[in-house]
């Protein structure tokens, strides 16, 4: 019979043909038949099961290890994530410079790089220092906020802790947290603070004071000068707020009391200076003597933009940075310990606040030279060290963008624009309230803004409704935001707030090496559990001593009955310390009131 198939065509198989083979093999071979596939399925089906159980208890193995492995390898010893990569926890003295870019968050950077590389013709691959060490982002929200301040911002670093808006280095059940600074202090580092905002404000008072509210900035000036329940934990002081320092009696003061504060630091120990020229008598550190005190500004140190043309007057960012790197390298050379410096880019902050561009550009540039500086003094330095920078919050909500009128935008942005700026919006309001206190005449006025302008902030098509808006003492919206509207809206930068946002913020590093538990997106408070970590000490301990202090504030305190007297007065009951708030219809669009808007612009309760 013929077959249909081809002789080589493949013959349809089945699960018993390889063992039907077998069985005719042996049979040829020993001339018996076999019961192999009896034998064949009993083997198979054991083996089968012994390897899938080696298999499973091998796989539970490795995972109970692994979990057991990161939990003893991510934790520190009070509870929170922390992981060091290669080399592991750096060991023997070391210094730790930690830098706060107050305000500034990613759209900050954006506009400044395009900025730098319009203004000095450079390449589009040509960044900031910054740029090339970004290792991770950090997540910022407050104990009662999704959008922080800096001083809920500050306490998450220095204490490494969430509290509530408004709170330096206090819990939500309004008791103190030690600090890293002052843990670093009682360890034996030199410690330091350098900032371009008062020396009182919220982030520099968050490591060296405790205080129920930001406010109090009369007693965050006490205790940083050494009435604290620990002594004096600060050894230099670099910044603006002598203010706070001078009693109510002296022309300059801005405390409630007649409490001479300089003289009790001098009583203390330190060496006060209050002028470029005490600073430079320094010489860049050599000749400074700890403690230090420079308060070099009444309220803060003037914007970079205005700051440039008064450098007889103010020092630098990066010149406080470099001469307090100095000092204290030069005061810890024969020590067992290093030393811990906070460097503060303040005023970032400050310009987002009042949503003026020109002048944030100049400050991120400052805040971006003092890192440079602080690179170049860890490269040259013996002791190894490590720099950390992130910023407490963004300000603003910034937007490299901006939609001008109701039809479909244009997609850009002008640099040019803040390029023609010589001062801040700031500058240009103090010199336009000057000449309104004086002149009365209307047409006179007008044309004081229009030249003011075009000086100012380079803006030569000033609207009448633009002039008007400065010059109406009666408009509604404080003549600062409405000069930085003016270049705002010519340049196309946005702006969502005159506060903080809630977006993601930057975290830098000298290196990834000594960084690497901050690498990837972070909660604010695992960058306080580094800073401690990284310096081997325990703010718990810190914690405790400052608990047991029954010292009290020379300040009158209302309430008699409250445990910490010293840390000013409680909140009220209305006050939220936890948890966060709901929606309460509140979405009109409302003008900003011109009486009592001077506070906001400092940024000192933001």
């Amino acid at each position: 019979m013929a077959r249909d198939d081809p002789l080589l065509a493949p013959r349809p198989s089945s699960e018993n043909s390889s063992v039907r083979n077998a069985e005719e093999e042996d049979a040829l071979l020993t001339g018996e038949h076999t019961r192999r596939e009896h034998r064949q399925s009993r083997w198979t089906f054991w083996k089968e099961v012994g390897l899938f159980t080696w298999a499973l208890i091998a796989t539970i193995a490795v995972v109970v290890l692994a979990v057991v492995f990161q939990h003893e390898t991510s934790r520190n010893g009070d509870g929170t994530k922390q992981t060091w990569g290669p080399g592991g926890k750096p060991t023997g003295k070391r210094n730790l410079i930690f830098m706060v870019s107050d305000g500034m968050g990613p759209a900050s950077l954006t506009m400044t790089r395009n900025y730098r590389q319009y203004t000095e013709g450079l390449p589009v691959d040509s960044t900031l220092v910054l740029d090339s060490h970004i290792i991770g982002t950090s997540r910022t929200r407050s104990s009662s906020s999704l959008v922080t301040d800096s001083a809920a911002g500050a306490t998450a670093f220095s204490c490494a802790s969430k509290s509530y808006n408004g709170a330096i280095s206090v819990l939500p059940d309004h008791t103190p947290c030690g600090t890293v600074l002052e843990a670093a202090s009682l360890e034996g580092y030199k410690t330091g603070l350098v900032v371009t905002t008062r020396i009182t404000d919220a982030t520099p008072a968050c490591f060296a004071a405790h205080v129920n509210m930001r406010q109090y900035e009369d007693r965050i000036a006490e205790q940083e000068v050494g009435e604290h329940p620990l002594g004096r934990v600060v050894d230099l002081m670099l910044g603006g707020g002598r203010c706070h320092f001078l009693p109510n009696t002296t022309e300059g003061s801005c405390r409630g009391d007649d409490r001479d504060l300089l003289g009790l630091a001098k009583e203390k120990g330190f060496h006060y200076l209050s002028d470029r020229e005490g600073f430079d008598s320094l010489n860049h550190g050599s000749e400074a003597k700890l403690p230090l005190l420079g308060l070099f500004a009444e309220n803060d140190i003037p914007f970079e933009i205005d700051r440039r043309s008064q450098t007889d007057v103010y020092p630098s960012l990066e010149e406080m940075a470099r001469t307090a790197l100095n000092t204290l390298s030069q005061a810890t050379a024969d020590s067992e310990q290093g030393f811990f410096l906070m460097i503060e880019g303040s005023r970032i902050d400050h310009a987002g606040h009042g949503n003026d561009p020109a002048a944030q550009v100049h400050e991120v540039l400052a805040y971006d030279r003092a890192f440079a500086a602080v690179l170049e003094f860890l490269e040259r330095d013996s002791t190894p060290g490590v720099l950390i920078s992130t910023s407490d919050h963004e300000t603003g909500g910034l937007s490299g963008a901006r939609q001008l009128h109701t039809t479909y935008p244009d997609y850009k942005w002008l640099p040019g624009v803040l390029a023609n700026a010589s001062h801040s919006s700031e500058y240009a309001n103090q010199k336009l309230e000057e000449y309104l206190s004086k002149e009365t005449d209307q047409s006179k006025r007008q044309d004081f803004a229009r030249s003011l302008l075009e000086k100012a902030l380079g803006i030569v098509d000033a609207t009448d409704k633009e002039v008007n808006s400065l010059v109406d003492r009666n408009s509604p919206v404080y003549p600062q935001y409405v000069f930085a509207d003016i270049i705002s809206r010519r340049a196309q930068i946005g702006w969502a707030t005159h506060g903080h946002s809630a977006v993601d913020v930057n975290i830098y590093a000298s290196s990834t090496k000594d960084a690497w538990p901050l690498i990837g997106n972070h909660e604010n408070t695992e960058v306080g559990s580094f800073l401690a970590d990284y310096l081997n000490i325990d703010l718990n301990s810190v914690t405790e001593r400052l608990r047991a202090s029954s010292e009290s504030s020379p300040s009158e305190i209302k309430n008699k009955d409250y445990q910490f007297t010293w840390l000013g007065d409680p909140l009220g009951e209305n006050v939220r310390t936890e948890g966060l708030d709901t929606y309460h219809g509140d979405f009109r669009k409302r003008s900003v009131e011109t009486t009592g808007s001077e506070g906001c612009t400092c940024g000192e309760t933001h």
